[in-house]
């Protein structure tokens, strides 16, 4: 269905709200007028989509000031706005030309665009993204440097303090050289000289 214009605030808001507006500018005595209304009405009916797609009847004679403001001398007068300015103006009862050009700017409106949106923020928005907080790392940073401090602080060699210091995250431990399972040394019998009885302690 079409909308009957009841002023300029009307159509201004139809204007910024609506992505296509198709508007017939008509005159209650025009001939011509009344000759393509029903082919007009026929196209409001297929094509309007709220908020997409609007058609508009404005009586010239009603709102001189909408008539006066878009150059309307000649009825009727279709125009055809997208988002609010005017693409395509078709003078006097044209159904053919007026039908195209319905089609071709529907077909540029296009559908509707989706709305992106990411967790914690819409796309668009200014608002910054909540990032939780690891307290874990935080606390182990605070012991590793406080740890670090106090472990050189008391030490003659500060840096080799520091170096050699667990709290040290940089510290490349050596390598642990595999033991030999396989292969006893004896060295639970020799250390440096063999082990004697009681009467050897005395003998010496």
């Amino acid at each position: 269905m079409s909308v009957n214009v009841g002023s300029s605030a009307e159509f201004s808001k139809l204007l910024s709200g609506t992505s296509v507006v198709v508007a017939d500018f008509y005159a209650d005595w025009c001939g011509p007028c009344r000759a393509i209304a029903p082919f007009y009405e026929s196209l409001a009916k297929k094509h309007s989509k709220p908020k997409a797609v609007a058609f508009t009847k404005i009586n010239v004679d009603n709102q001189k000031e909408i008539a006066q403001k878009y150059g309307v001398a000649a009825m009727p007068t279709f125009m055809i706005f997208r988002s609010g300015s005017v693409i395509t103006t078709i003078k006097g009862a044209d159904q053919r030309g007026l039908s195209a050009a319905v089609e071709k700017a529907i077909a540029l409106a296009g559908p509707a665009k989706p709305v992106y949106s990411s967790v914690g923020r819409t796309l668009g928005s200014s608002t910054p993204i909540a990032r939780p907080i690891n307290f874990k790392s935080f606390i182990d940073t605070i012991i590793a440097f406080f740890g670090l401090y106090l472990y050189s602080l008391f030490s003659f060699d500060a840096y080799a303090a520091a170096e050699a210091s667990p709290f040290n995250i940089h510290k490349v431990n050596a390598p642990v050289a595999p033991r030999d399972a396989g292969r006893r040394t004896g060295a639970a019998t020799q250390v440096g000289k063999k082990l004697g009885t009681i009467s050897d302690f005395g003998a010496n």
